[in-house]
């Protein structure tokens, strides 16, 4: 009950922010780049396991951004220059130039490392098919159910090693579905095809867009979790819920806001999981952060993480709940 976990990325340390650069300019080896990101995908293990979190994740060290990444090694896909996400973030936004293929695992060698750190769950993390087709341009397919079709098929092969090499869980992330409501079937479709004959635990993270507009429809993806932002909305999205007669699966509550440099108090962080177990119950809830960590410092991750593992560990013996 309350599994504690964290969205998926993480800080990266400054020594990896420079390697990174280096790396592009041709200065370090790929080898090189790689044994940094190892070193800080284990400094990470280790402060989740200090920190407390009941499931893991490998904080994205080797990757940019969410969707260049799989773009990156995928047949299939070139890559722009930088594009404006939001803000001050900028993105090399994939193009679609032929048939999509996955002719190699993406994120498997890192899960084996990470994974092998630790005895605790740590998560598989992929970004789904819909937000892959919406942030690239396409350039080949006829029209988008086709591209996001494609890209569905390659994701459940990574989904698919993953699970045989050992992944509790898996969590494909859909930031992008609800951004346009009327193609919420397309969403259900491809999520379908992710994580058809899964066994594992499936999660998609959900966040930027307007929830309410493709509520109820959102139950429909064929996941065990969905997980969503609260914190960052003043967790109205929990009344909305109540309103609406309830949540049918497991839900990921954020409870601390990943846009924000101040750090919740352990009270504030318990009182919205008390307000949340009036919609759900707790075997339904996972508490983490209402989205990925990298925007913050290291600092303001690892103690947005704290206060999310002392508040629950608090709760739950106060109410006599499982450890």
């Amino acid at each position: 009950m309350l599994k504690t976990t964290s969205v998926g990325s993480l800080p990266k340390p400054d020594y990896l922010k420079k390697a990174r650069i280096a790396a592009q300019k041709g200065e370090i080896s790929t080898e090189e780049l790689k044994e940094l990101e190892r070193k800080a995908t284990e400094e990470w293990i280790r402060k989740q396991e200090e920190i407390g979190l009941d499931i893991l994740v490998d904080g994205e060290m080797y990757r940019g951004d969410m969707a260049t990444y799989f773009a990156e090694n995928l047949k299939g896909f070139k890559i722009s220059g930088l594009v404006r996400s939001y803000g001050n973030r900028y993105y090399r936004k994939p193009i679609v130039v032929s048939k999509i293929k996955r002719e190699k695992p993406i994120t498997l060698q890192m899960f084996r490392f990470a994974q092998g750190l630790t005895r605790k769950p740590v998560k598989g993390m992929l970004t789904g098919p819909y937000t892959m087709a919406d942030w690239s341009f396409n350039e080949y397919y006829p029209n988008r159910r086709a591209l996001v079709l494609d890209l569905a098929e390659a994701i459940h092969r990574e989904a698919v090693d993953l699970q045989e090499a050992g992944a509790e869980y898996i969590q494909i992330d859909e930031p992008a579905i609800s951004t346009r409501p009327e193609e919420i079937d397309l969403a259900i479709e491809a999520m379908g095809i992710v994580t058809k004959g899964l066994r594992v635990g499936t999660i998609t993270h959900i966040c930027y867009g307007d929830f309410e507009k493709i509520y109820p429809r959102m139950l429909e993806l064929p996941v065990e979790q969905i997980d969503l932002e609260f914190a960052n909305r003043q967790f109205s999205l929990l009344e909305f819920i109540r309103q609406k007669g309830g949540f049918s699966k497991q839900v990921g509550l954020g409870v601390v806001d990943v846009h924000s440099h101040q750090i919740e108090s352990k009270e504030e962080v318990k009182r919205n999981i008390v307000r949340a177990l009036e919609v759900f119950k707790p075997e339904q809830v996972f508490v983490d952060p209402d989205c990925g960590l990298k925007t913050r410092t290291e600092e303001e991750a690892i103690a947005k993480l704290k206060v999310i593992v002392e508040a629950v560990k608090e709760l739950k013996e106060e109410r006599g709940l499982s450890l």
